[in-house]
């Protein structure tokens, strides 16, 4: 989130749909004192997938922004280190 909140440019749109492993606390006066984000957000809400998956296929999402790495299956172990550093990597796709 506090990665999302900084990486977003002034006046921008933050969409989160996801589950946080560990408590999130960041200083949320970024929002609305520095750069007037506008934040979307659903943690596991019933509604929120058929959104998600509409706003994907419409293209409404930049994909290309969010996934940062891509690695085969094999490289799972990779990939999962990565995402528990959390220091590399927004979003890790595994391909079959």
């Amino acid at each position: 989130v506090e990665q999302g909140l900084h990486m977003t440019r002034k006046l921008g749109t933050i969409v989160e749909f996801s589950v946080m492993r560990d408590l999130v606390t960041t200083d949320w006066t970024i929002i609305g004192d520095t750069k007037e984000l506008t934040i979307y957000g659903s943690h596991l809400g019933p509604n929120c997938y058929p959104v998600a998956i509409d706003w994907l296929a419409k293209g409404l999402l930049p994909m290309e922004a969010i996934i940062t790495h891509q690695m085969p299956l094999t490289d799972f172990q990779k990939g999962i280190d990565m995402v528990a550093s959390g220091q590399q990597s927004i979003k890790v796709a595994l391909r079959p």
